[in-house]
């Protein structure tokens, strides 16, 4: 008799090796403190975060896996009270395979994208939603399913997506600052009621009805650098909508409404000389519901750049001006969207130190024309060591005093705040 064939523990070890050796992987491990010297009466005045983000690559000749996940803990979650803020959770962001063809590529999965070309706000960035458990001056989107293909040209790319599923959204516990509604709800003359987020998102299809996405960007190769791309949508809109019910145990729930819409949209930047020129522009077609109206969003800024104002730092001048339009009367206007740029100019200044550490410092104010609100904020972030990264920033908000913004809502607002972040 013969005995079976049995693999060596050498070539198990050796594929082993071969399997690792196709891996790369690095994160970050994060304690941002919080302290708000202007909020809301009742919210927290003090906040700690503990989070990490960690991500992996698997590259095979043409094929590609990638996996991100973040854990955030929240310190108030920790000691189970009253203060308790629900931002305490793991989450995993991105989960896909690609595979890379001559001049074309598949992906399949869980994924981030960012679109857009402006500083302050990103109006074409929709593909992800926001993570409202998250600081929301600083971009966190959700990774969404979805099959994509790119084909590449000499310059630019075609690609065709379809997201499969829109999700919901968790939302912060009222103690939080930026839990975004009041706790209880006036519904009637000395009748008030608690006010209680729903977290089902309420569609007009079903949630799995997909969304297609197609979208196709280029660059000049002339004398002025010009980077552009066009994007069309069709199916559920980046814009949301909340609507009140009140229910049988005299609560009132709030719930995120999504709507489908036929989304046309640009982000482009032009370079001059010394100057970047940014275009973000959005139109929206809303395909099937009476509430709310057709508009169109522009975003539109430059930055001019001094080089060597101080040895070898640059100095950047930035200005942008942002307009939402509704174009059908009677319907939900900016108020009623919360939509915070809707007829609002910034302006601000870039200082890139350029001494190998990634030190820079950018601030500057928003002011809208229209609500006489004011936001001013500085941020300043440097690099140590190649492994640690420290950021610190501060925000004040002057909301408006005779209409019902999304900033009067929250109350005169002033804070600060320190990141510390080990990167490995």
């Amino acid at each position: 008799m013969h005995e079976p064939l049995r693999v060596s523990e050498e070539v198990i070890q050796k594929e082993t090796a071969s399997f690792l050796d196709d891996i790369s992987y690095q994160g970050n491990i994060n304690l941002t403190l919080q302290s708000y010297m202007k909020a809301p009466a009742g919210k927290e005045k003090q906040n700690a975060l503990l989070s990490a983000n960690f991500e992996a690559k698997y590259i095979k000749e043409n094929f590609t896996g990638f996996a991100k996940a973040r854990v955030q803990q929240d310190y108030y979650d920790l000691q189970k009270t009253a203060k308790h803020t629900n931002r305490s959770f793991i989450r995993l962001d991105e989960l896909y395979g690609s595979y890379d063809f001559e001049n074309d590529s598949i992906l399949l999965g869980k994924n981030i994208l960012f679109w857009g070309a402006l500083e302050v706000r990103n109006i074409v960035n929709v593909f992800n939603p926001d993570e409202l458990r998250s600081d929301p001056f600083y971009t966190d989107k959700l990774g969404v399913i979805n099959a994509a293909y790119t084909h590449y040209t000499e310059s630019g790319e075609f690609s065709a997506i379809i997201k499969l599923y829109e999700q919901n959204r968790k939302m912060p516990a009222y103690p939080y600052v930026y839990y975004y509604f009041p706790a209880t709800l006036n519904v009637a003359p000395n009748v008030t009621l608690p006010l209680v987020y729903k977290e089902k998102l309420r569609t007009k299809a079903s949630p799995y009805r997909p969304s297609i996405y197609l979208k196709y960007s280029d660059s000049t190769d002339t004398q002025y650098a010009l980077d552009y791309a066009f994007v069309f949508e069709n199916g559920y809109d980046s814009q949301r909508y909340y609507t009140q019910t009140l229910q049988a145990d005299n609560t009132v729930t709030t719930e995120e409404n999504a709507y489908l819409v036929n989304k046309f949209m640009t982000y482009d930047t032009l370079v001059i000389g010394a100057t970047l020129y940014k275009l973000e522009a959005t139109f929206a077609d809303i395909l099937d519901d009476t509430l709310v109206s057709d508009y169109i969003h522009v975003g539109i800024g430059a930055e001019h750049t001094l080089s060597q104002v101080y040895k070898e730092a640059d100095l950047g001048l930035l200005v942008e001006y942002y307009r939402y339009i509704t174009l059908q009367s009677g319907k939900k206007d900016d108020l009623a969207l919360f939509e915070l740029f809707q007829n609002d100019l910034f302006l601000g200044l870039r200082y890139s130190f350029n001494q190998g550490n990634d030190a820079s410092i950018v601030g500057g104010g928003i002011f809208d024309l229209d609500y006489n609100e004011q936001v001013y904020y500085m941020e300043y972030q440097t690099r140590v060591m190649d492994t640690f990264k420290l950021n610190f920033d501060y925000r004040y908000i002057s909301p408006s005093k005779n209409y019902n913004t999304a900033f009067k809502l929250m109350g005169a607002h002033e804070r600060i705040s320190l990141k510390l972040g080990y990167y490995f």
